[in-house]
């Protein structure tokens, strides 16, 4: 099959033609994009009678999503495209070397292929399984069955609209859309819950900070100490993803075209950065959202739910328990540890599991590495200038590198998701390392953009 005619009839945003795009062109892409999600967040479906997902807003925020909103998809449709093909191809299913041009060309029209077929998959379930349901005048006027057709095309917009301002960001601006859209989420979220005046029922505002202030007057400790407890966990998951993002592996290298200059090529103890978490986290919710819709329809395959809070099924041991509150209000059971346990272990496998795969797909793994070594002209000092030596060495490295900070990345996300934090402890953790991660390629920008010479010296061409 001719990959590239395939690409052609499939939408996508176009590549800019410079090789490098100055820090300026790609902060205003991604301010404009961030802008723009926020606006769409806030479009409401047309002709939405009942919104089911609403009390699932905290997982909204992992899946980057407004439910009830155009964008109520998210990038769930992106996140589970990408699982599935990542599944087909590491386990071998699908025969794709993505180390050759018509290998990359081949991923990526199935995975183009695969995000629209889930867009179109997900906006009918949304609907059809009652989690978001037309308004009665809406079936009045019009039957259920075009109300309802009305309502998914307005998803499948969203969704596509979604898709498209995650290559605008990947290709145009920092970083990915993906993670912009679930830090911009977290970031809003967290001072929501910090400094939301509204009350939470009859006596005490919703904002943690302001209720400390309501709680200490009316001499209520037990508040006071959920409330702090809320935010300690917030600025503790922050401090230590700050600093697990900072750990590094240095290789010293010298430029084989400048002599006497040497460089160390660092290789982050989360080798694969935030994309295991986002990946397992979004499966996660994704099923738990798929849990509750099931259940809404009659068949509650993958468990119930009362009010908010799964209580059988695979949708309960998928969930992590609010275990720090309980233990303050005496009310943790052994069954909740039990589950908490679960819950870490799951996160674990998975975001190791992630790593690897994302690793092998990714362009990243020893091969990769050492011929982007090659091509900048840069070898290890000691050693003669051979692909295949760095090779050796580097497979020293990444292999360890992607499972320890694969399982690394997923224990930090499960404790501080545990933690009883303002947003969840995921999304905490997703946020941190998104913005250290934005920081670094920002500042890697920038000081291209102000040293010419840099560049010239560090581009293979």
């Amino acid at each position: 099959m001719n990959w590239g005619k395939v690409l052609a009839w499939l939408p996508e945003v176009a590549r800019p033609k410079v090789k490098k795009l100055g820090f300026k062109t790609k902060l205003k892409w991604t301010a404009l994009i961030l802008l723009l999600y926020f606006v769409l967040t806030r479009v409401p479906l047309w002709g939405l009678g009942q919104n089911a997902l609403a009390q699932f807003d905290y997982l909204s925020t992992i899946l980057g999503a407004s439910f009830g909103s155009l964008i109520s998809l998210g990038i769930g449709p992106i996140v589970t495209a990408s699982i599935i093909l990542q599944l087909l191809v590491g386990s071998g299913l699908l025969n794709i070397d993505t180390t050759t041009t018509e290998g990359k060309m081949k991923f990526q029209g199935l995975q183009r292929v695969m995000i629209i077929a889930f867009i179109l998959f997900e906006g009918a379930i949304y609907v059809l399984m009652g989690g978001l349901s037309p308004s009665a005048g809406l079936v009045a006027s019009y039957g259920y069955g075009a109300a309802a057709t009305f309502l998914i095309v307005q998803l499948c917009l969203g969704g596509f609209m979604i898709m498209m301002m995650d290559e605008v960001v990947s290709k145009w601006g920092f970083g990915s859309g993906i993670s912009l859209f679930i830090a911009a989420g977290v970031a809003s979220q967290i001072f929501i819950r910090a400094f939301n005046p509204l009350k939470q029922g009859a006596k005490y505002s919703a904002g943690a900070v302001i209720q400390i202030v309501q709680s200490l007057r009316a001499g209520e400790p037990l508040v006071t100490t959920i409330a702090v407890v809320a935010i300690l966990a917030t600025i503790l998951v922050f401090f230590i993803a700050v600093y697990a993002q900072a750990m590094k592996v240095e290789i010293p290298l010298s430029f084989g075209r400048v002599r006497g200059y040497g460089m160390r090529w660092p290789l982050s103890f989360m080798y694969t950065s935030v994309i295991p978490v986002i990946l397992i986290a979004s499966l996660l919710a994704t099923l738990q959202l798929f849990a509750r819709l099931l259940q809404n329809a009659g068949h509650p395959w993958l468990g119930t739910f009362q009010g908010n809070t799964a209580v059988s099924g695979l949708a309960k041991w998928i969930g992590s328990p609010d275990i720090v509150r309980s233990l303050i209000t005496g009310t943790a059971t052994s069954g909740m540890a039990l589950q908490a346990v679960v819950y870490v272990i799951v996160m674990v496998l998975g975001a190791t599991l992630f790593s690897y795969m994302w690793m092998k797909t990714a362009n990243m793994d020893s091969q990769a590495v050492a011929k982007q070594m090659l091509a900048s002209g840069l070898s290890i000092p000691g050693f003669r200038k051979d692909k295949r030596v760095l090779e050796s060495i580097l497979n020293r490295y990444i292999p360890a590198l992607t499972v320890m900070g694969g399982a690394m990345v997923g224990l930090l996300a499960a404790v501080a998701d545990l933690s009883g934090a303002l947003a969840r402890g995921t999304g905490i953790l997703l946020t941190v390392m998104i913005i250290y991660k934005l920081y670094e390629e920002v500042a890697k920008q920038h000081a291209y953009d102000m040293h010419p010479a840099l560049r010239k010296v560090m581009s293979p061409d």
